[in-house]
């Protein structure tokens, strides 16, 4: 049996997928479905410049390799997390806190 590879899909050097013709990655398209609950024809009408072709490929890219990518998904929600707890307040974080805005 030939494995067919992913059209409009491409690895870099690092494993990482993106969108041929585009400067988007998978995971991007992925998390805009995943976090807005949007369907391709939605992701398509907020990034004009991806076709329904590319969205439908990134998409099916995810649902062959979900686990790994849901796993990555997890790390940059981590990653961030602690960059988050991390980071110093704000000034107006500091104010609407002092105004108990904010707790």
């Amino acid at each position: 049996m030939t494995t067919i590879g992913h059209p409009h899909v491409r690895l870099d050097p690092g494993g990482v997928a993106w969108i041929d013709d585009a400067n988007v990655k998978v995971i991007e398209v992925v998390l805009d479905r995943l976090a807005y609950g949007w369907s391709p024809e939605e992701i398509h009408f907020q990034h004009p410049h991806l076709s329904l072709a590319q969205i439908h490929a990134a998409l099916a890219y995810y649902y062959d390799h979900q686990p790994e990518l849901d796993a990555e998904i997890a790390r940059e929600e981590q990653h961030a997390g602690a960059l988050r707890r991390g980071a110093p307040k704000s000034p107006l974080q500091v104010r609407l806190r002092a105004r108990g805005l904010l707790s």
